[in-house]
C-alpha cells in the first residue's frame, strides 16, 4: 500500500511539474487535493491510521526495551525520553496537528 501511494504521489507531482496546462490546471489540482484532504472520511481514516500507528509503536517500544534492556547507549535513551516527554507536554497534539486521542 505504501508503494502504491508513493507511486500515485510521484505521478501527481510529475504531472504538476511537467504540465503545459499552466497555472489554471495547477490551481484546479490544488483545490481538488485540498477538498480531498478536508473530507471527513479521509480525515477520520488518517486519524485512525495514526492512532493504530501510535499503539503499534508503543507495543514495539515495550517489546524492544524488554529485549534490549540496559544495552541501549545513553544518547539514544536520552533522545527517546525527550521525545516521550515532548509528546506528553505538547497538549495532546503531534507535529502534524493531529490529536493523540
Amino acid at each position: 500500500m505504501r508503494y502504491r501511494l508513493t507511486f500515485v504521489a510521484g505521478v501527481v507531482l510529475g504531472y504538476v511539474l511537467g504540465t503545459r496546462a499552466g497555472r489554471e490546471r495547477y490551481e484546479q489540482l490544488k483545490k481538488s487535493a485540498r477538498q480531498f484532504a478536508q473530507n471527513p472520511a479521509v480525515r477520520n481514516t488518517a486519524e485512525s491510521a495514526a492512532q493504530q500507528g501510535r499503539e503499534f509503536a508503543g507495543k514495539a517500544y515495550h517489546v524492544v526495551s524488554d529485549k534490549v534492556g540496559d544495552r541501549v547507549p545513553d544518547s539514544v535513551a536520552d533522545r527517546v525520553r525527550h521525545l516521550k516527554e515532548r509528546a506528553t507536554h505538547n497538549g495532546g497534539e503531534d507535529d502534524w496537528g493531529t490529536s493523540n486521542t
